[in-house]
């Protein structure tokens, strides 16, 4: 049992407490141009501090409506940023989970600031591994996932950025970003360590496209490279 199992018996506290705490400190966004606001969130006293912050995101567009950068940026909300095991604990409790998200929605969770967007300065060099998902499995998959992140057990120094779950109608898809793309010891260690924490079967399709690839394409999930 890691230390993020052990203390999330441990976690008390309400929504709105959270809901305020992160309206305060966390930052907040500027709904008419998306422009971020910041300021310092800490571990509060006797808590175990992650190594990086880390900030939730949530997303949610119509499928029908062509998608760009701007229309991406505009359908992008922050929700709130922790800075240790207790405080990931008492708002992921709070967080719909992603098998109870409908339609065309994602969650991300990702280093403070960094905006889970290609064009970011932390994302532009770099791609993502997916794997695509039969529905009724993301919320355990997501969990698994934030949990390897947030526990440091991918061993790559800060080559990861963050990871999304993305709920869509026939299926879900699980996705880890890293900042170089071209880096093949990286992403292989990140696929391996993939296999591992989400306990997959060997026969597993893995999936890996760059960031740069998605901009040409204007995709997240087509024209991928394909691994087993």
């Amino acid at each position: 049992m890691n230390q993020f199992e052990h203390l999330k018996e441990e976690d008390s506290g309400d929504h709105e407490e959270m809901k305020d705490s992160n309206e305060t400190d966390g930052g907040s966004i500027n709904n008419n141009n998306n422009n971020i606001r910041r300021k310092t969130v800490s571990p509060g006293a006797g808590e175990h501090p992650l190594q990086y912050n880390y900030t939730f995101w949530y997303s949610r567009r119509t499928p029908s409506r062509p998608a760009n950068t701007q229309s991406y940026e505009q359908n992008i909300r922050q929700m709130g940023t922790v800075a240790s095991v207790e405080q990931f604990w008492k708002f992921y409790s709070h967080l719909v989970r992603p098998g109870d998200l409908t339609g065309h929605s994602d969650f991300h969770l990702f280093k403070e600031g960094i905006k889970p967007m290609w064009e970011d300065e932390a994302n532009k060099n770099g791609g993502k591994w997916i794997i695509r998902l039969r529905k009724g499995l993301a919320s355990r998959f997501w969990e698994n996932i934030i949990l390897a992140m947030l526990g440091e057990q991918f061993m790559v120094g800060e080559e990861i950025c963050g990871v999304v779950v993305s709920i869509r109608f026939q299926e879900d898809i699980l996705s880890i970003w890293n900042k170089t793309a071209n880096d093949q010891v990286t992403t292989s260690r990140i696929r391996d360590t993939l296999r591992r924490v989400l306990n997959l079967p060997p026969n597993t399709i893995m999936e890996y496209k760059t960031h740069n690839d998605s901009l040409k394409d204007n995709s997240s999930f087509r024209n991928t490279k394909i691994t087993l």
